[in-house]
């Protein structure tokens, strides 16, 4: 059998597991055999879930909560440790934005249904504000320049990650009106079907290894892997060994703690109506599913 896990640039892991032989290596004593399917947009991996196309996905926080909320019947594997610095949300420092209410009116460019929803999600409601209503989410423009727009006030603020955030920190003329540490844990979350989670844990378990090895060679070579990044994905390599230093490049089981913290999501997910129905978060957790991955993360390190 071969299994096929679902790669886009957004997940680190994912990204570089797919250059190395770790996951061949996981899979072979079982029999098995693992190929990638490449694509470019991480909220899909619910639907490819579902039909078939892959069998192992990973993404942030926002994906799988959309994916369960259209029916998708996913099975939460692992999550990667909180990233408390892995983005923020960036606001020009001479503007007149001082604090999240003072964004009611204006437009934010994100990722809309990635990790970057959450964030915003959440930190408007604090405030007593409603995403899409209180602020306009709007999608980063193709090939535009998302830090000359914030400081050409076509825009009122800016959610970066990775290369990007690293590049708008050096360059100067922002503030970080939240980080995403100050929020949301924002950890890489994967996730596959119940069909293949409940007929192959140890599959499941051998993939998580997979992947903290993958996490253990990027820790230990930051600056090839930002060369890789930035010859695939643009932007400089010394900004991209700055976003990849600061992952925390740990794996963990997807326990019940994970899971109050996406049912917070989804709440307010559907108070603000990003999806359309209430959420049971816990119906895509699988207790049974810890101790294997839990045991295979140990031996992998």
């Amino acid at each position: 059998m071969t299994v096929t896990l679902g790669v886009h640039a957004s997940n680190p892991s994912l990204y570089y597991l797919a250059r190395l032989p770790y996951l061949d290596e996981e899979l072979a004593p079982l029999g098995e055999s693992g190929a990638f399917h490449h694509y470019t947009d991480g909220t899909r991996t619910g639907a490819l879930l579902a039909e078939g196309t892959i069998d192992f996905g990973g993404t942030g926080s926002t994906p799988p909560i959309t994916a369960q909320a259209a029916g998708h019947d996913l099975v939460y594997a692992a999550v990667s440790a909180p990233r408390p610095d892995h983005g923020a949300l960036l606001v020009l420092d001479s503007g007149p934005v001082r604090t999240v209410a003072d964004l009611k009116g204006g437009t934010v460019v994100l990722g809309i249904g990635s990790w970057q929803t959450h964030l915003l999600a959440k930190a408007l409601d604090a405030q007593g504000l409603s995403y899409g209503v209180d602020v306009t989410p709007a999608r980063p423009e193709a090939g535009a320049d998302q830090a000359q727009r914030l400081r050409d006030g076509e825009i009122l603020g800016w959610i970066a990650q990775g290369a990007e955030l690293a590049a708008a920190r050096r360059g100067g003329g922002f503030r970080e009106l939240i980080r995403t540490g100050d929020v949301i844990t924002d950890r890489s979350v994967f996730f596959t079907r119940r069909d293949f989670a409940t007929a192959r844990p140890e599959v499941v378990a051998a993939i998580a290894a997979a992947l903290r090895r993958a996490d253990a060679w990027a820790a230990a070579n930051p600056a090839e892997a930002a060369a890789i990044a930035a010859e695939e994905l643009g932007g400089q390599a010394a900004d991209w060994e700055t976003a990849l230093t600061a992952l925390p490049w740990e794996l963990e089981p997807a326990t019940a703690g994970f899971v109050a913290e996406q049912q917070e999501a989804a709440d307010i997910f559907h108070r603000v109506g990003f999806v359309d129905r209430a959420l049971t978060v816990a119906d895509a957790h699988l207790p049974s599913l810890e101790g294997p991955v839990a045991a295979a993360l140990a031996k992998a390190v």
